[in-house]
């Protein structure tokens, strides 16, 4: 069945994009804002930058009232063509029941980043939109050779040319084939929205996951959580990103991350690849989200081509 999911007009040089911050602070980030302006501008794009991405309220980038302000006011702007977020961190759930869809349907647009952002991602699925999970502006470095292929993945993809990728193979993979449209991003992000009308119906669909800082135990609850919501009961196939930083508890899980997340899976036949380099490290690829892809899973290697 073809995609029901829309997609946004590809940029092209002249369009604007804003950069607004709905979830931590950026206290001491202004330099690399700047650097992601500058980003920006050497591709002929445009950039504006949300009037409250700066502000502090406590762990967050103002009150939800101003970052939703910033949100809401480039959803709604005929003029923006994407929305890049500056960083995540947590407070994106906190204005998602304050955002209004109405215009953003007439003008739909490129909604950019990863980890907290999830949750917004989610939501833009559900209204049926396409987004890209991809760096963010306090991802840049100031030599961009250290992220090349974070940066260029994300140029050819909000340029209308996303990159198919081939992935280094792995014996935990579960070897198979699926097609389906990608949705995902970060474990804990998908975990919360579990109940709420934000959380993916994954019907059909390939699931994305990237985590960090997280102890196995904490992966393994989520996913057992997630299970007995039946969350992969009519899953098409799963991709894992970056497991990184993973803590170690006193007393140790005994198996690796990989074993772990076949361990959960068991019940299930869907093929599973790892060695996605997308989530908390510097090679963060660009993924869009709510678009078909070809899986094709083997232990050697494994292939993602997105549709045409």
């Amino acid at each position: 069945m073809a995609s029901q999911i829309i997609q946004p007009p590809y940029l092209k040089v002249g369009d604007t994009v804003a950069i607004v911050a709905p979830s931590g602070i950026l206290k001491s980030r202004v330099g690399e804002v700047q650097d992601a302006v500058k980003l920006l501008e050497s591709w002929g794009l445009h950039a504006i930058v949300g009037k409250h991405v700066f502000n502090q309220f406590n762990h967050f980038a103002g009150t939800d009232a101003e970052r939703c302000e910033d949100l809401q006011n480039a959803m709604d702007d005929p003029k923006i063509s994407a929305i890049w977020c500056a960083r995540g961190g947590y407070g994106t759930v906190r204005i998602l029941d304050k955002l209004n869809y109405t215009k953003f349907k007439k003008n739909p647009k490129w909604i950019i980043g990863y980890s907290d952002i999830t949750a917004l991602h989610n939501q833009v699925h559900n209204e049926g939109f396409q987004s890209l999970h991809a760096i963010m502006c306090v991802s840049l470095t100031k030599d961009l050779n250290d992220i090349k292929e974070s940066v260029e993945t994300f140029k050819s993809a909000i340029f209308g040319h996303p990159e198919d990728y081939t992935l280094k193979g792995s014996d935990y993979n579960r070897v198979g084939q699926a097609s389906g449209e990608l949705v995902g991003g970060n474990l804990t992000m998908l975990h919360t929205m579990l109940g709420s009308k934000e959380s993916i119906d994954t019907f059909g669909k390939i699931l994305f996951i990237e985590e960090i800082g997280e102890y196995k135990y904490h992966i393994d609850r989520m996913l057992q959580s997630m299970k007995r919501a039946g969350y992969f009961d009519n899953l098409n196939g799963l991709v894992v990103g970056d497991m990184s930083r993973m803590r170690k508890n006193t007393t140790l899980w005994g198996t690796s991350v990989e074993q772990l997340i076949l361990d959960a899976l068991e019940d299930y036949d869907f093929p599973i690849t790892f060695n996605m380099p997308a989530g908390h490290e510097k090679d963060n690829r660009a993924l869009v989200l709510g678009r078909t892809l070809e899986l094709k899973v083997g232990k050697a290697q494994s292939t993602l081509k997105f549709s045409e």
